[in-house]
């Protein structure tokens, strides 16, 4: 049986791991620049498998406002141009042979707004998902308490320290978001 403490780090661990995923899909949010992980991520029909595009070919940013994809296996092409036009990118890719050109126009303010709605929606996601790693930790400690593992104060103490370790939490994934947002809305 676990005890307080591997709880807290457990909970501590899972909410680490919250917050990277915030931080890899707020890489896949285009901010006006041509960025490889605004696409790496991308998920390709490849041969029925969803797959990663990043595994599929090579990804440059030869240009400030330019992604190139070089395809290994010139089959795929299609299913990655697909891929792309489907995401909600608002890319059009131009194919070269084995080479998808993605130029990156510049955002409009209306396509900004939506970009920081999006970026909201993902934050909360986030603070959803930190959240019910809380619910799950405070739920394992009340457990324990209730067949005897700690007494009432440890529980009440490891309580407190649970919702330092959310807040903490917390507060990380609304920085990443503002710093989002403000990447989002310079001009």
């Amino acid at each position: 049986m676990a005890d307080a403490e591997e709880i807290l780090l457990e909970a501590d661990e899972k909410m680490d791991h919250s917050v990277e995923a915030l931080r890899r899909e707020l890489n896949g949010v285009r901010t006006g620049r041509a960025h490889p992980s605004l696409i790496e991520t991308l998920m390709v029909d490849y041969y029925g498998a969803l797959t990663p595009l990043k595994q599929l070919g090579t990804i440059n940013a030869p240009e400030p406002r330019l992604l190139t994809v070089t395809v290994w296996d010139r089959s795929a092409v299609p299913a990655i141009q697909k891929a792309i036009q489907s995401s909600d990118l608002g890319l059009n890719p131009a194919i070269d042979g084995q080479v998808l050109r993605l130029p990156i126009p510049p955002l409009t303010e209306q396509r900004r707004k939506e970009l920081v709605k999006l970026v909201h929606h993902k934050a909360e996601d986030a603070r959803v998902a930190v959240r019910n790693v809380r619910r799950h930790a405070h739920e394992e400690l009340r457990k324990l308490e209730k067949e005897g593992g700690m007494s009432q104060d440890e529980l009440k103490r490891a309580e407190e320290e649970l919702q330092k370790i959310t807040d903490r939490h917390i507060a990380t994934i609304d920085a990443e978001s503002k710093k989002k947002e403000a990447e989002l809305l310079e001009v």
